[in-house]
């Protein structure tokens, strides 16, 4: 088949633009191909290591993405009933000498809006948007999705970035369901002159509880106050009122500090998340076809590199597919190899890094006495095999 024909890309959210984006600027012709009849991903913050980059160089949206950026001193972990310091690690001068890149918090709109701006000036890629995959079939020398409305499009391969419930993953891998582990979140965004007046306003902070914690740090200049409250509860996919919400938030965070009430008393509550995740796999290619981001490799939150780990995924896997010569299929082997550790090791250590946030008794004093101890030194160490980053490959 012609070169000129399309490499589909499937989800048009972090991952899947930062896919486009990446084999558009490689010379190759992309259609990004999004279920939704808007293009937008669900607006709140995330954090970002300096491991993600290197990445955003090699897409030539980094300047952007650090004038969106707020640049936080610190990131820390507190006590949730004395507010006492857990830990602290130096996010300033000290951690860019050491990693060569910032840490950063930014609206995830904001992300979004840089990848997408920057693949809407390129010409070789088209974006779909009311177009919901339902199958694909690789035909050896191209590829046939079709859509659940039966229109039928080709590419020359295609890359699953759907996310948690991917239906391009449903195809090859089956029926299996993301792993529920017992917590959900509310998330919330508000002014920051509204934020209460106790909270620190700059640093990014991890209030850890038994079986509860809020995230909270500043958005756009400080002037947004991002807060995440996530708890443990029995009935993860019950769905109520405000009121109802209210009354379990209450409830579960009632030892909690006053400053954690004063944030709580803020939260929307008109939506809440189920925290999943999926077992790791060693293979999510097929063929012609691919996975990336969620749809590969779903995580926690604990390092806060879902996002990053997508993207990261993008620029390998464009890098690939320049280096074989138009055999995909020898690609998404190498792309797979580059990546499954790595990615797998974020899943599994997430789990342990979400059970330490969340222990109460004698655990909980042991875990705030080893963590008090810890020099920047120490912190930098424990996640430099996140935030030194890949080195792209540079031949198959």
């Amino acid at each position: 088949m012609s070169r000129e024909l399309p490499i589909l890309v499937v989800g048009a959210g972090l991952g899947g633009a930062a896919a486009a984006l990446g084999l558009a600027r490689k010379g190759f012709a992309v259609r990004l191909i999004e279920e939704a009849s808007e293009l937008g991903v669900i607006g709140y913050g995330i954090q970002l290591g300096p491991n993600v980059f290197p990445m955003f160089r090699e897409l030539g949206i980094e300047k952007e993405v650090l004038a969106n950026s707020h640049f936080p001193p610190n990131v820390m972990m507190l006590d949730a009933q004395t507010a006492e310091t857990i830990s602290e690690m130096p996010t300033g001068a000290g951690f860019v000498e050491r990693f060569h890149d910032p840490y950063v918090a930014i609206h995830r709109v904001d992300l979004h809006r840089c990848l997408l701006d920057a693949c809407k000036k390129l010409p070789n890629i088209e974006i779909m948007t009311s177009t919901a995959f339902a199958r694909v079939e690789d035909l050896g020398d191209h590829v046939r999705m079709t859509t659940t409305d039966g229109r039928v499009i080709e590419g020359l391969a295609l890359i699953g970035s759907d996310g948690l419930g991917s239906a391009v993953r449903r195809q090859f891998v089956g029926e299996e369901k993301p792993v529920p582990i017992g917590y959900v979140a509310h998330r919330t965004i508000v002014p920051m002159d509204k934020a209460p007046e106790r909270v620190r306003r700059k640093e990014v902070i991890l209030w850890a509880g038994d079986g509860f914690h809020i995230v909270q740090y500043p958005l756009r200049q400080e002037s947004l106050f991002n807060i995440v409250a996530v708890f443990r509860t029995e009935n993860i996919y019950e769905r109520a009122d405000e009121d109802t919400y209210r009354s379990v938030l209450m409830k579960t965070y009632a030892n909690a500090h006053p400053i954690m009430h004063d944030m709580l008393r803020m939260m929307d509550l008109k939506r809440r998340w189920v925290i999943a995740d999926r077992e790791p796999i060693r293979h999510w290619s097929h063929g012609r076809v691919t996975l990336l981001g969620d749809a590969a490799h779903a995580t926690l939150q604990s390092f806060a590199q879902g996002a990053c780990m997508a993207i990261e995924d993008s620029v390998v896997l464009a890098r690939c597919i320049e280096l074989s010569k138009g055999d995909f299929a020898a690609a998404f082997q190498r792309y797979e190899k580059e990546r499954v550790l790595r990615t797998a090791r974020i899943v599994l250590e997430s789990r342990s890094l979400w059970q330490f946030y969340h222990v109460g008794g004698v655990a909980r004093d042991v875990r705030n006495d080893i963590e008090s101890r810890k020099t920047p030194k120490d912190m930098y160490d424990c996640v430099a095999w996140i935030y030194d980053g890949v080195k792209l490959p540079e031949s198959l």
